[in-house]
């Protein structure tokens, strides 16, 4: 998750808002496929679920910062 963490800190608010959209979107239809099918990988779902949390906690951040920094 390391790694998923510095990605997301080199990137801007706008490439993380757009990016945590298309992966809420894959998990949305990881499940429905998960319904008709069975994966063969069955920890593609949470894997994907961790990487948005770890996106989402990098974004809060960066916005945390912004407004800080404007305040200033």
């Amino acid at each position: 998750m390391k790694k998923y963490a510095t990605e997301f800190r080199k990137k801007t608010v706008k490439d993380l808002e757009k990016e945590s959209n298309d992966i809420k979107n894959e998990i949305e239809k990881l499940k429905i496929d998960w319904v008709v099918n069975k994966p063969k990988n069955t920890n593609v779902i949470s894997s994907k679920q961790k990487k948005l949390s770890v996106l989402l906690t990098v974004l809060s951040e960066k916005k945390e910062l912004e407004n800080l920094e404007e305040k200033k």
